[in-house]
């Protein structure tokens, strides 16, 4: 047989949310809680601004997102811009000259 319920059993302590960052460090002068985001659920829009550098990010919102999101995609856009500019080499560079490929004329039979 099983055990009666206990009528007198109390709810165990709630936990608390812990908040999500809203501070962050910039990716170009390196200072600790210098990145603030400004999140304005209203008209759609995330600022990210760097109070020591002046650096800026725009993005778009929406009813989910968090400040957190906001300073990933940052990341990931100065990640991309920074790919774009690196000029990619030649696989096979050499400092001979490339030689000309022979010339094919049809008039010669």
């Amino acid at each position: 047989m099983g055990k009666r319920k206990k009528s007198s059993r109390k709810p165990g302590p709630s936990r608390q949310k812990v908040p999500l960052e809203t501070t962050f460090t910039c990716l170009f002068c390196h200072h600790d809680k210098s990145v603030t985001v400004r999140l304005d659920r209203k008209e759609g829009m995330a600022q990210l601004v760097c109070r020591v550098c002046d650096q800026r990010y725009q993005s778009k919102v929406n009813h989910l997102t968090e400040p957190i999101d906001i300073y990933s995609e940052w990341i990931d856009a100065a990640d991309a811009a920074q790919r774009e500019e690196v000029p990619r080499r030649a696989v096979a560079s050499s400092s001979r000259p490339i030689p000309a490929p022979p010339s094919v004329d049809s008039d010669e039979d």
